[in-house]
């Protein structure tokens, strides 16, 4: 389907602290709802946190370091109100968090994850990546290796949260924890498929065109401060 006329704004926010994260989501979430602002997709990276969904937010038996071995590797810990389980973010991975009014039409939860997967298929293919989906299990994956998780969170069908798209980060930080609760498949990178670096901000304006693309809306870039 070709972009409709309805806005997508994209804002691309460079390193944030996980927590002003959460904080700026609220305060979009409510911007949203009230028609304050157009549907829109925040691009980032995080400092090294490890978060924890709504269902495992008491039960840390799914990261497997120490607290003292988390913070010589500098690693935080924070709940993070989305759906799923512990995750990893840090630097050299590309978050995405889709601000967007699924009213009236698109109030479907699956269908909403189901297009996030979409949308970075689709931008994984313009860096000849083949990446698929896995039955039964949410994310984007190549073989047996998930290269971007989904968690995300929907109050009164505006949504917050979303997806992080391993481009070239430090994996070694996935051993500090079982992702997503999956114990028997790895976790890999576009820069280890492709085998070469990838900057984070290389894959921002792809990712961007392929949300527009799936959700059927015009994207802009906002303009950096």
């Amino acid at each position: 389907m070709s972009p409709g006329n309805k806005i997508l704004e994209v804002r691309r926010l460079g390193l944030v602290p996980y927590e002003e994260g959460l904080a700026l989501q609220r305060d979009l979430v409510e911007a949203r709802r009230r028609d304050e602002i157009p549907d829109t997709l925040l691009l980032l990276q995080h400092p090294p946190v490890i978060t924890l969904g709504v269902k495992v937010r008491s039960d840390r038996s799914h990261i497997l370091a120490t607290p003292e071995g988390l913070v010589a590797r500098g690693v935080t810990v924070h709940e993070s109100g989305r759906g799923g389980d512990v995750t990893f973010h840090g630097p050299g991975q590309l978050v995405g968090y889709p601000i967007f009014d699924l009213n009236p039409d698109r109030r479907d939860l699956h269908r909403y994850v189901r297009d996030i997967e979409e949308s970075l298929i689709r931008a994984l293919a313009g860096f000849e990546v083949r990446a698929g989906r896995v039955q039964g299990l949410t994310g984007v994956w190549v073989g047996e290796e998930k290269v971007a998780a989904i968690g995300v969170r929907i109050s009164r069908w505006i949504t917050s949260h979303g997806f992080a798209l391993n481009v070239d980060p430090d994996l070694g930080f996935f051993d500090l924890i079982v992702p997503c609760g999956i114990a028997d498949r790895g976790v890999t990178s576009m820069a280890r498929l492709l085998g070469r670096p990838v900057a984070v901000e290389e894959v921002e304006v792809p990712v961007a065109q392929a949300f527009a693309e799936v959700f059927c809306l015009s994207f802009a870039f906002r303009p950096t401060a």
